[in-house]
């Protein structure tokens, strides 16, 4: 049994409908829940809410600060490789494009290191292209037992491994795994990863299980938001959540919102969400739970992060180089995206203090 066979259950156009069916009547009922349901966020995710946003950033902010306080988690990625095996159509990365291939070694992953623990982050996303014989298990874990002893926690987004090779991981430091489906939508998940082991969609989908059971201690879920009708997706992604939640309940878990844009390789999301639906997206999450924790990376622009960040958010990356060597080595390699929010962390802090939150560069410390 996997989330596999849960989704089975499910009709993606029922869904969508369903969604887009939802009443005002239906919003009004899920805002005065104490507690909603997958049903209820239907309604949240609807275009029917969109008259009740103030209300759901209200809510969404209060249930946040009850929480976390008024704290925001920073973290920041270090790409060790862009080599790829797969074909995804709206990625720099795929490996039909012709652009210099770069995997770090130690002394240039060692070099990277100390230039972000210079810039004040104890917390690192490890992120690299899909490619098994240039990045895999035993690239990684090398990686992993080399940065081990100058972070406190240390992150990945990579290709999905098996529950054995995650366990290995897991005994020399990995903190936690984040893995985008990038859409739940299965008859055209092939159309946008048409080569290469990404377009296995039960294998990728199963991650997540397989996390569970090899007891990492956070998963990170999300889609790309613009490949399908982004509604759909984003509900899909609330059940995996509630799925794992029930399954898997020793681990924590956290969204991410990546909004698709066009692309320096001609790619076109098919449907566009508007800042407004997605801080719709973001109140709805938190409406919805109130332990998750949300990540708003610098795909988006200063302005917004900074509009919306107490509205629901508990992480953000800040300072971020999307290609490898990009904080010291200074390599030739193109970013797999740009950046909007192009702030140093400095910048990012002072930001957080005027606002009266506390920017947090690692959540837990040792008690001796």
């Amino acid at each position: 049994m996997s989330f596999f066979d849960t989704l089975k259950q499910y009709d993606w156009d029922n869904i969508k409908d369903s969604i887009y069916n939802k009443t005002d009547q239906d919003v009004l009922h899920a805002l005065n829940q104490a507690s909603c349901n997958l049903e209820d966020f239907k309604a949240l995710i609807s275009p029917a809410a969109a008259p009740y946003l103030e209300q759901m950033a209200q809510k969404s902010m209060s249930q946040t600060q009850k929480r976390f306080g008024k704290t925001i988690q920073l973290y920041v990625p270090l790409y060790l490789s862009n080599a790829c095996s797969n074909s995804c159509v709206y990625c720099g990365f795929s490996q039909k494009n012709k652009i210099e291939r770069v995997t770090l070694n130690k002394q240039q992953i060692l070099e990277e290191a100390m230039a972000i623990k210079e810039m004040g982050f104890d917390h690192l996303l490890l992120v690299t292209g899909e490619h098994q014989k240039e990045a895999g298990f035993d690239y990684l874990m090398r990686a992993i037992e080399i940065l081990r002893p100058h972070f406190s926690q240390i992150s990945v987004e990579v290709q999905p491994m098996s529950t054995e090779e995650y366990q290995q991981l897991i005994k020399v430091g990995l903190h936690a795994v984040y893995v985008y489906q990038e859409t739940y939508h299965q008859e055209n998940y092939k159309n946008y990863h048409p080569a290469g082991k990404k377009s296995d969609f039960k294998y990728r989908l199963e991650t997540p299980d397989r996390l569970g059971k090899a007891g990492i201690h956070k998963i990170g879920l999300g889609c790309l938001i613009g490949l399908e009708d982004w509604r759909s997706d984003l509900w899909y992604t609330a059940l995996h959540l509630s799925y794992l939640e029930k399954h898997y309940w020793r681990s924590r878990y956290s969204i991410a919102f990546p909004r698709l844009r066009p692309s320096a390789i001609g790619f076109q999301p098919n449907m566009e969400i508007m800042d407004r639906e997605l801080l719709q997206v973001i109140c709805a999450f938190r409406i919805l739970n109130q332990e998750i924790e949300l990540s708003l990376s610098t795909r988006e622009s200063a302005t917004f992060r900074d509009n919306v960040f107490k509205l629901g958010i508990t992480a953000m990356s800040a300072g971020s180089k999307t290609e490898p060597g990009g904080y010291a080595v200074h390599t030739k390699a193109l970013e797999q995206f740009q950046t909007s929010d192009q702030r140093s962390p400095e910048e990012v802090v002072e930001m957080l203090h005027k606002n009266q939150y506390e920017a947090v560069w690692k959540d837990w410390d040792k008690f001796m």
